[in-house]
């Protein structure tokens, strides 16, 4: 509804739950604040570290519940996936992919909520019908970059940590000609290569995420149309979930493929 307590027209609908609980005027605007964004991320994170340390406290060496089950398969398989890909010795790489696995999951999950649920609530607890509130997270470019940004810092500190500040710029400048007259060439290829690291992790989470939540809107805009309509909304509503669970979890697989990959090929040290 809007502001006013009237009907929604289908794109007044669409653009009511495409804009963020921003601090700014222009809530979508890039240097506005998303409240939105940073609640539901920030309390998917708690609740990842409060859960998985919660069962880590409780774990049994005997028949395991069916949540320490859960956990235990979700710990060995990203353990199985950091061994069979990356090839350097650092603590550090399981549990950043275990974090990124499960907090990146957890947060696409968000999407499987029906798209009026949450933001009614917010509505209600706002008393205002023209109150915003989006709930995936990872729909939001601004988080994905961010995500992205981080595995992003931490190639550059390895590379140079591993390889040195000479390594780090004879990488840069001496590949893929080891010639000295290629040098600039090298150096625009390379640069080209490691800038484009971050910003894919960023735009394939961002534009799965957005592209399933807009598709959930259209479809909840069926709802409101004749029987005929609303009832294939429902069948739509259903085939779109069943297949979007495999969207979010090979989303969350990815980005921590990637990042994977990413920390091996900077401990490489040529």
């Amino acid at each position: 509804m809007s502001a006013t307590g009237e009907a929604l027209t289908p794109q007044e609908y669409i653009e009511h739950h495409l804009t963020h609980w921003g601090s700014g005027v222009d809530p979508n605007a890039f240097w506005s604040w998303h409240i939105d964004s940073l609640l539901f991320s920030v309390g998917l994170g708690v609740l990842f570290l409060w859960l998985f340390r919660s069962v880590g406290k409780k774990a049994t060496t005997g028949v395991p519940g069916k949540l320490q089950c859960l956990i235990e398969m979700i710990v060995e398989f990203v353990d199985s996936s950091v061994k069979e890909t990356f090839h350097g010795r650092n603590k550090l790489i399981a549990p950043l992919a275990l974090t990124i696995f499960v907090w990146v999951f957890m947060m696409n999950f968000m999407d499987m909520i029906p798209v009026d649920w949450l933001p009614q609530v917010a509505a209600l607890i706002a008393g205002d019908h023209n109150q915003h509130l989006r709930v995936v997270p990872t729909a939001d470019l601004n988080v994905t970059f961010s995500l992205a940004l981080g595995v992003f810092g931490l190639i550059i500190y390895y590379s140079i940590k591993i390889k040195g500040i000479s390594g780090f710029v004879k990488e840069l400048t001496l590949q893929p000609f080891n010639v000295k007259a290629m040098i600039p060439v090298n150096f625009v290829l390379e640069s080209v290569t490691l800038i484009a690291k971050p910003i894919s992790l960023a735009l394939r989470l961002f534009g799965n995420l957005y592209a399933g939540e807009l598709i959930f809107i259209l479809i909840a805009l069926m709802y409101g149309a004749n029987v005929a309509i609303a009832a294939l909304g429902v069948t739509l509503h259903l085939g779109w979930l069943i297949f979007h669970i495999l969207v979010i979890t090979l989303q969350a697989f990815i980005f921590m493929m990637l990042t994977i990959v990413y920390l091996s090929m900077a401990h490489e040290d040529h």
